[in-house]
């Protein structure tokens, strides 16, 4: 059905008074999204650590509610609600009725990573071609399709590795892609690790729509033991990977290839720099103001 969108911007501090006071009035949902988004210092949020709610310093809240709702009964309920609001922070969109699900499929397309991997959405039939090795994701619970440039350059860091027989350990897993992608190419196991239950659930259930599933064990950072791995991979945030850097090493069977991403040009200096006492053979590949580095465990 049609909707009717009342967006809200605000600054951080304003957000919970906010987003409660959209509650009270009825709204069907709330998202949150980077107000400045189009400015060049735009802030990327990705994957907050355990407990943290990073925001932007001005968010807009979009709110849906019934298209029949009463656009000024709102205003003047959110003016009573929230006395600090102004009229040009307020504005209403009609969203019309659409298959969103069916939205996301038509605009994600078949994307190739390396000499053989390729990212398949579930309404497109991939070729029959032995050659190719095929991931392919639903929208669903599925978060991180390989657009992202540090997902793609983890993708195509796989592909060139020879990975028959080998155990794969994907930390901050998200959607599982990288931990699937790796059993594709010929991993014999993997272990997926996130901090987020939900990205687990995700994980799980593109491993299964894979054919993977008995191949990959998923955990919480606090509730994995697995064993070092032959390879190992991450793709979080600069921030963690420095904090988690002994633990990615003693993850990593000596001489083991590691890829860690998820982090901004220019950061990588102190990373190198701290990641070199347990690794060596450091290289640096930046994509769209991204950075892979990679190397082998000494």
């Amino acid at each position: 059905m049609p909707f009717l969108e009342l967006s809200l911007i605000v600054r951080t501090q304003q957000q919970p008074g906010a987003e409660a006071a959209l509650d009270d009035l009825g709204a069907l949902s709330i998202t949150l999204r980077d107000a400045d988004a189009e400015t060049p210092d735009e802030q990327a949020i990705f994957e907050p650590g355990v407990g943290e709610l990073p925001l932007w310093p001005t968010i807009t809240l979009n709110a849906l509610f019934d298209e029949h709702a009463d656009r000024r009964g709102l205003a003047a309920a959110l003016g009573e609600l929230l006395p600090w609001l102004e009229p040009d922070q307020l504005s209403f969109t009609d969203v019309p009725d659409q298959d969103w699900e069916r939205v996301w499929m038509d605009q994600f397309k078949p994307m190739p990573f390396g000499r053989r991997l390729w990212i398949y959405p579930w309404n497109i039939d991939p070729p029959a071609d032995d050659d190719l090795v095929v991931v392919r994701l639903d929208p669903g619970l599925a978060f991180g399709s390989g657009t992202h440039p540090t997902t793609a350059l983890c993708l195509e860091w796989l592909d060139g590795l020879q990975l028959a027989g080998k155990t794969v350990t994907d930390y901050g897993c998200g959607s599982g892609i990288l931990a699937i992608a790796a059993l594709k190419l010929g991993a014999a196991s993997a272990v997926g690790v996130d901090n987020d239950p939900q990205a687990l659930v995700a994980s799980r259930d593109n491993a299964e729509r894979n054919g993977v599933a008995d191949r990959v064990a998923l955990f919480l950072p606090q509730e994995t033991e697995a064993a070092p791995a032959d390879v190992f991979v991450a793709n979080i945030l600069a921030g963690p990977l420095g904090e988690l850097a002994p633990t990615f090493a003693a993850a990593a069977k000596p001489g083991a290839p590691f890829a860690i991403s998820g982090i901004l040009d220019g950061q990588q200096d102190e990373l190198l720099q701290r990641y070199g006492e347990w690794f060596h053979d450091l290289r640096v590949d930046v994509r769209e103001g991204w950075v892979r580095i990679s190397g082998q465990r000494r």
